[in-house]
């Protein structure tokens, strides 16, 4: 027997969303993977590099899987609840984890780094990334696209201007970093298939990641939520589509 719209609904709104791990989701939702493979292109860079910078690790769950570290690992993230679990999670591991309120300046002296990386930065700052990279380091990152999951928050928030859907648009990214004198050297961009199984998983995901619908809470959307549920119990999985890009962007020697 399916499980009732409540029932879902009390459930997903009651777990913990701390740190960046998904696990929650298994079974629930899917997510199709970008070919890239960002971890472990991260790892291999930072097993060749001397000083790393991790910024906004969340909860540091995809630093940890690197595996492998420079002899100077530090990482950064704003958000307390994930502050301590970065910390728990990374300090056996020789990682130093910085509580840093991610707006300049990045608390680091000029050239403290050879390798800067951020897995979906809410925001980027690329003159500091600039100012802490040392000459002929690398910045490398996948960041969420223009029009991610847009499925899913129009749903909630009707359509959206053509300057929102238009936002984090990888082109409008290179010219950015260009502008802080980092000569990007590889951009590659691809959209994901994504799908809600339930109710539940909308609503997690919704609580977890806090901009796709701003301010969201159960009680403020419950009417359009139980529409929802019946159009998966319906027609089955809500089909959204995620954007995600890689870019790598280096000083100059």
């Amino acid at each position: 027997m399916s499980r009732t719209f409540d029932e879902l609904v009390t459930e997903a709104d009651s777990v913990s969303v701390d740190g960046w791990d998904f696990s929650w989701l298994a079974g629930r939702a899917t997510e199709q993977r970008p070919s890239w493979g960002y971890q472990r292109t991260m790892a291999g860079r930072l097993a060749r590099a001397s000083a790393a910078l991790d910024i906004q690790t969340g909860g540091g769950e995809v630093l940890a899987g690197a595996g492998r570290f420079p002899p100077l690992m530090v990482a950064t993230e704003s958000w307390p609840p994930n502050v301590a679990k970065a910390t728990e999670l990374l300090h056996p591991l020789g990682v130093v984890v910085v509580a840093d309120r991610d707006e300049p300046p990045l608390p680091f002296a000029d050239g403290a780094f050879d390798l800067v990386t951020s897995r979906h930065p809410v925001t980027v700052w690329w003159e500091e990334i600039a100012r802490v990279l040392r000459p002929g380091g690398t910045y490398l990152a996948q960041h969420v696209g223009h029009s991610s999951v847009f499925e899913l928050v129009e749903y909630f928030l009707g359509p959206q201007p053509e300057e929102v859907r238009c936002g984090r648009h990888p082109e409008e990214t290179r010219r950015a970093a260009q502008a802080a004198g980092l000569d990007v050297v590889d951009l590659r961009f691809e959209s994901l298939r994504t799908e809600f199984f339930d109710i539940g998983a909308v609503v997690y995901f919704l609580r977890k990641v806090i901009w796709m619908v701003p301010g969201f809470t159960v009680a403020q959307y419950r009417d359009r939520l139980g529409e929802l549920h019946e159009q998966i119990e319906r027609e089955g999985p809500f089909v959204a589509h995620s954007t995600r890009f890689l870019i790598e962007a280096r000083k100059p020697a």
